[in-house]
């Protein structure tokens, strides 16, 4: 029984430690699917490097 007591505490004081390290840019909702998901294709980045590396010929 202690040992779960014990288990408990370690894990509570890891969680605290990993919250105050982050603040608030901790994301809990898990995956996300539809508008809130913030995707850029690899098409849409290419083009951008691209024209970078011609402006700087």
């Amino acid at each position: 029984m202690w040992k779960i007591v014990v288990g408990f505490v370690v894990f509570a004081v890891i969680m605290l430690f990993v919250i105050m390290k982050a603040g608030d840019q901790v994301d809990m909702s898990g995956e996300k699917h539809g508008v809130e998901a913030t995707h850029v294709p690899e098409s849409a980045a290419a083009p951008a490097s691209g024209a970078s590396a011609s402006a700087a010929q």
